[in-house]
């Protein structure tokens, strides 16, 4: 049996997978020029991981008798990562995906550490998976950041 701690944990790492995914999309579609092209292939590819983690951690909560949140209960946090008014702003971009990655990064190992504690080790052995993932794509944009801050 999971703690509420380890349902919570699910549930914020939902919304902000769902969050992910729409700024991503948002994103993927308002850069422009010819330097933002990577960029939103990038993107356009870590949308359909991201609903992936989302479907993921619904599942998780499904089995644990628990329910994914919906539109209702959802808070928006991810405000270094909204759409720049400059379209070409392409640094402001890889920013805000890498303060979501760190934000993801930070939830998942708590959600470890709950799932630990629980005596969880599904939970457990689905947060490092996806913790896996999340760093993997902070890794990328940390290269795609070196790369715009040395122009």
């Amino acid at each position: 049996m999971s703690s509420e701690r380890v349902v919570e944990l699910l549930r914020a790492a939902y919304a902000d997978e769902i969050e992910t995914v729409m700024n991503y999309q948002t994103n993927a579609i308002v850069l422009d020029g010819v330097r933002a092209e990577e960029i939103k292939e990038s993107l356009k590819q870590d949308v359909q991981e991201e609903l992936g983690h989302a479907e993921q951690l619904g599942q998780r909560l499904k089995q644990l008798d628990a329910r994914p949140p919906g539109s209702a209960e959802f808070t928006a946090r991810q405000d270094s990562l909204q759409p720049p008014e400059d379209s070409t702003d392409v640094l402001s971009v890889i920013n805000g995906v890498l303060d979501a990655e760190e934000g993801a990064i930070a939830t998942y190992r708590d959600l470890i550490d709950a799932a630990e504690e629980a005596g969880d080790p599904v939970t457990e052995d689905l947060a490092v998976t996806l913790l896996s993932d999340e760093e993997a794509h902070r890794t990328e944009f940390r290269g795609f950041q070196k790369e715009y801050q040395r122009d």
